[in-house]
């Protein structure tokens, strides 16, 4: 009798494994036996190049899909994860390592349904969560101008994602879990300009990908979360964009959001790190239009956001480390942000006052000084003035002291935002990729 029980038991267990895999494996590749496979060739009339063309660039395809130095598009950066490295992939046509062989069917499955050529899952650093919301006719132009492009025959390298992640069983599992291909459904209650924005924030601008907390599976909060979160091994904080202590985007007038997006700096802010690289290789090329529906939407979500809690003042610093950061700040940084942090307008940003000074997490404001702050080139601000890196000039304690008098001397009262430790330096620069 037990043993009959045992057999039952293992049969029922076996049974529903069986079941389990076959519904991963449905969610995964069930619409390759329903969907029509179309291999229509990619369009090459000018309205569509030129429109896939736009579509690239508001992706910000090429700074992934581009090794330093290396020829755009062609792939073969490596997107550093906590669980390995991740390498881009070769957009250019060539015939053998890129998209020469790929129909507009096979590109919509790897932007739509995260899923390559011949039904490989593709991991989810290329951020299929978002393009996903693509329409067909987006991706088709988008192929349509990719395959116009000069062909560059580049092999993409081995992913050393660790065993078994890497592995196809795996990501069918992580995807069943957090993916599922969607499409954009506009918002009745709001106008075209919100949606456009909308649109563009959710889908090819993917900032939630950075502005989105990420659990200990790597999976993001959702295409519309925008509350911030520390990026893994690049080790930047994206700050929320529905928090006004953080970013301000709900009293910030629209034209300068606007010259944000658009050059990369303006009189309140300006962008350094994961985001220039944004500005620089995507957000310049937009349209005033949809640079225009991108500040409405964030400014939109920012207002919505629920009332934040009071600045609780934080506990008093010793004196010697008071006193060693003005030092430091005297002899390294007062010559271009001013005596008392005031900086030079349209050079150098004041630190007074500055929210990036103010964040609760110092990551940013460390990478700062290790690696150096620059803001992107762009039209709107060609010559952008840079700060030097210190990463071999000062050490931790001496950037702790200085950043820690950044956030408490040169702040005016109820601003002042607690110390800085050497541990949290150390640890910043021992973790942080560059």
């Amino acid at each position: 009798m037990r043993s009959r029980l045992l057999r039952l038991s293992a049969a029922l267990l076996l049974g529903g494994l069986a079941l389990l895999a076959a519904a991963v494996a449905w969610h995964n590749w069930g619409d390759l036996l329903t969907a029509p496979q179309d291999h229509q060739p990619p369009l090459n009339n000018p309205e569509a190049l030129q429109r896939g063309g736009y579509l690239v660039r508001a992706g910000n395809c090429v700074a992934c899909h581009t090794a330093r130095g290396g020829t755009p598009l062609a792939g073969g950066r490596a997107i550093d994860t906590p669980f390995g490295a991740v390498y881009s992939s070769n957009l250019t046509p060539d015939a053998d390592t890129g998209l020469g062989r790929w129909s507009t069917q096979d590109f919509w499955n790897a932007l739509h349904h995260g899923r390559s050529r011949g039904g490989r899952l593709l991991a989810p650093a290329f951020p299929y969560e978002h393009t996903s919301l693509l329409a067909r006719e987006d991706t088709d132009a988008m192929f349509a101008w990719l395959r116009s492009q000069s062909a560059v025959h580049q092999p993409q390298a081995a992913h050393t994602l660790a065993w078994p992640l890497g592995t196809q069983p795996a990501l069918a599992v992580w995807r069943t879990l957090f993916f599922a291909p969607q499409a954009f459904t506009p918002d009745a209650r709001q106008s075209a300009e919100w949606n456009r924005g909308a649109w563009l924030v959710q889908g090819l601008g993917h900032c939630a990908a950075c502005h989105s907390p990420r659990n200990a599976l790597g999976a993001s909060a959702g295409v519309a979360d925008l509350s911030g979160g520390l990026m893994p091994v690049v080790n930047w904080y994206a700050p929320s964009l529905t928090n006004e202590r953080e970013t301000a985007l709900a009293s910030t007038p629209l034209p300068d959001i606007v010259r944000l997006l658009q050059t990369g700096h303006n009189a309140q802010a300006s962008v350094s790190g994961p985001m220039a690289e944004v500005v620089q290789h995507s957000l310049q090329h937009l349209t005033p239009a949809d640079l225009q529906a991108m500040a409405v939407y964030l400014q939109s979500r920012a207002r919505q956001a629920t009332g934040e809690t009071p600045r609780q003042t934080p506990p008093p610093v010793r004196a010697s480390v008071s006193e060693q950061g003005a030092r430091v700040y005297d002899r390294h940084c007062a010559t271009c942000h001013g005596e008392q942090g005031q900086g030079v307008p349209g050079i150098y940003p004041a630190l007074a006052g500055n929210r990036a000074v103010l964040l609760a997490d110092p990551t940013n404001l460390v990478q700062s000084v290790l690696y150096g702050g620059y803001a992107p080139a762009t039209q709107g601000n060609p010559r952008p003035f840079g700060m030097p890196p210190f990463v071999l000039e000062l050490e931790d304690r001496d950037i702790a002291a200085v950043l820690t008098h950044l956030r408490m001397a040169l702040q005016p009262d109820g601003s002042k935002a607690g110390e800085v430790t050497p541990l949290q330096v150390n640890r910043i620069r021992a973790e942080t990729t560059q």
